[in-house]
């Protein structure tokens, strides 16, 4: 019986992608969404019956939704470079997209969204580009903040920050604290950051407690490194899923050590035009991943 409902799930999933892409009026988003919520709440149904009752083997073959999904945004300036348009306003087409992405994401049942929107290599770009970026996570963040507020969504920027404006790490520490106690819905944005410098500043932070006898050295385990990780803000520190737009198949010092298990999906889509249904492809797909962890099933 559940093995019926997940393939008609799945089969329900694939006729809706090609549907995007022949109706264009602007309520068919809202339809949309209906019925990815829908398809969520029934299999969610049949995942916990399925929980309740079956084996360690059946369990690993569920369709379930991720509950922290990562992006790695690329493509904003091919997108610009193809329209004949700035590298400007590609950014700035990319910075639409997040929001309503993110929308998407939560009232799709998913907790945490990561989104790496500039590394510590992306500052080596020329100077007007990276000036534009500051400039452009300040005035979202600034513009923003009563939407997080109102939609009590928890926001967390990691990264080194040390290079970062003084005006902007302002506006960070500020929306910060007026989402921190926000639980059902956080949105990480990953600002100058480097997966090698997490794992790095996690492994001196330990360093550090040992030296001052605060734990020993056979304490130290993985646990113990997950809390060290930026990461650690989140409920669910690890992504189940990792997308990466236009075309590029590498994750690029991104979440190296929150990334051993995570499925990873990679799209030919550049990040502005990654909508709904390349949304609802990845997770057709992620659905039908079986999750072993190493484990035999």
């Amino acid at each position: 019986m559940l093995s019926l409902v997940s393939i008609f799930l799945t089969c329900l999933a694939l006729i809706l992608i090609p549907c995007l892409f022949i109706f264009r009026r602007p309520s068919f988003p809202l339809f949309l969404k209906k019925i990815i919520i829908f398809i969520n709440t029934t299999a969610s149904q049949y995942n916990d019956e399925e929980e309740r009752y079956g084996t360690i083997g059946e369990k690993g073959k569920r369709g379930r939704m991720p509950k922290h999904v990562g992006i790695i945004l690329d493509g904003n300036r091919r997108w610009a470079n193809k329209r004949g348009l700035r590298v400007s306003e590609g950014h700035e087409a990319g910075a639409r997209t997040v929001l309503e992405h993110a929308m998407d994401c939560f009232a799709m049942g998913i907790n945490t969204l990561s989104l790496f929107a500039f590394s510590t290599e992306n500052w080596g770009r020329p100077d007007g580009e990276v000036n534009f970026l500051m400039a452009m996570f300040e005035k979202n963040f600034k513009s923003e903040m009563a939407y997080f507020d109102r939609y009590k969504v928890k926001i967390s920027v990691i990264g080194k920050r040390t290079n970062m404006p003084q005006s902007l790490l302002g506006l960070i520490h500020e929306v910060e604290e007026a989402t921190k106690n926000y639980k059902e819905k956080h949105l990480i944005m990953a600002l100058d950051y480097s997966g090698r410098f997490d794992i790095l500043q996690a492994c001196k932070s330990l360093a550090e407690k040992t030296k001052n006898g605060l734990i020993q050295v056979e304490d130290i385990n993985e646990s113990m490194i997950d809390k060290e990780l930026m990461t650690s803000c989140s409920e669910y520190p690890n992504p189940d899923l990792l997308i990466r737009t236009s075309g590029e198949q590498r994750i690029s010092n991104f979440f190296l050590w929150q990334s051993a298990y995570t499925e990873l999906y990679f799209s030919n889509v550049l990040w502005p035009d990654f909508g709904e249904a390349e949304y609802l492809k990845a997770l057709t797909w992620y659905q039908q991943r079986q999750r072993r962890f190493g484990r035999r099933v």
